[in-house]
This record gives C-alpha cells, sequence and structure tokens, in this order.
C-alpha cells in the first residue's frame, strides 16, 4: 500500500463507504466505542482518517475543539458536507506527518487507520506525539489476534486484500512493542469478528 494508490481506491470508494462502514456491525460497533467515552467541553479532540464522518454522527461535537483530517479529499469532502454547519475543522493530511505541534490534544480518535496506512508505526508514534501527558488515543482497528499466528487462508489472501487497501495482518502488539515509551493500554477489548477487530484506548503519562 502507499499514499497515491490509497487515496486512489478511497475516491471510488467515498460513494458507498457509508454503506458498508457506518451501518451494520460497524455502525453498531461505533456506537459501542463512543457511548462510553465522555468528552469534556473545549477539550482538543484529533480525528484521524475521519473518512465520511462516520464518528463525528455518534457524538455531541458542539462544545468540543475537533480537528478532522483525511488523506483522501474525496472522503474529506463528503464529510465536509455533513458538517456544513458545525465548527469542526477538516483538514487533508497523511496521518504518517501530522502538521501539529507535540501535546496538542486531549483526545486523538483513530478509527480504520491503523490497517490502512502505509506505516502505521509511523502514524502510531505521530498520534502519540500530538497527545497531551494524561490524554486518551481512542483505536477501532482490525488486528491480528492477540498470541495467535495468522492462518494460511489469511497469509494468501493478505496480499490480495492490500490492493482493495487495507491489511489484514498487522499486530498491534508488534506495534506497542516498538513504541511502548510513556504510554500504558487502558483497555483492549474485542467488538467485532471474534476479536479480529478491537476497541483499543491508550493513555499517555
Amino acid at each position: 500500500m502507499n499514499n497515491s494508490w490509497n487515496k486512489f481506491i478511497y475516491k471510488i470508494g467515498s460513494p458507498i463507504y457509508d454503506i458498508f462502514f457506518n451501518s451494520g456491525l460497524f455502525l453498531k460497533a461505533r456506537k459501542e466505542i463512543f457511548q462510553s467515552i465522555s468528552f469534556k467541553s473545549n477539550q482538543k479532540i484529533l480525528f484521524i482518517g475521519i473518512g465520511t464522518g462516520a464518528d463525528l454522527e455518534l457524538i455531541n461535537y458542539s462544545n468540543l475543539e475537533i480537528t478532522a483530517i483525511d488523506y483522501s479529499s474525496a472522503m474529506l469532502n463528503k464529510a465536509k458536507k455533513k458538517f456544513k454547519n458545525s465548527t469542526i475543522r477538516f483538514l487533508e493530511m497523511d496521518a504518517q506527518n501530522l502538521e501539529f505541534e507535540n501535546e496538542a490534544f486531549d483526545y486523538v480518535v483513530a478509527s480504520l487507520v491503523l490497517s490502512v496506512v502505509p506505516d502505521d508505526h509511523k502514524t502510531f508514534q505521530e498520534m502519540i506525539r500530538v497527545l497531551k501527558p494524561q490524554g486518551n488515543l481512542i483505536i477501532f482497528d482490525k488486528f491480528t489476534p492477540k498470541n495467535k499466528k495468522t492462518s494460511i487462508a489469511q497469509r494468501i489472501l493478505r496480499p490480495f486484500i492490500r490492493v482493495l487497501g487495507t491489511d489484514i495482518g498487522r499486530s498491534f502488539e508488534n506495534l506497542l512493542s516498538k513504541n511502548n515509551k510513556n504510554i500504558v493500554v487502558e483497555q483492549d477489548t474485542s467488538i467485532m469478528i471474534n476479536g479480529m477487530y478491537r476497541k483499543i484506548i491508550v493513555s499517555k503519562r
């Protein structure tokens, strides 16, 4: 996967994205995640890979200072239309190179991002960099199940699925082991498909 290919894939997919990823099991999972989080008034929140704005539809954003980024202009334009009367700041930006100062946000939210970006390690490092001490990183994504090897079928299918702009073989445990300074995993919960999709909350010391 690379950024140019991802931009092309998500341009094609933007008209039908909500049909698949903002309905059914995915909508149920998003609701479960955001119903359990109490954002406080005037907190600064960064949504990375906001896509069509599916996460924003599930929170009371009126009293929050929200910045939402995506690398795909097509996806971002759909989100902008949904929230054209809001104060949400929408920016086209690469999650691997966030154009923000260190420790700028109280929350960083990343839904279905780390399995999509070309370099998940660099993206994870950037998320932690822009997060304030005592801030929280909220992740909703697919990873290989903990303490389990990928199946033969997954190994065969992985290169073909990567062509579609996502990776089914990434390990959060590997990601964490290489980027675990000053952070603590507060929650790691199976949320869809027998642990393939997980809700993970990481706090910064």
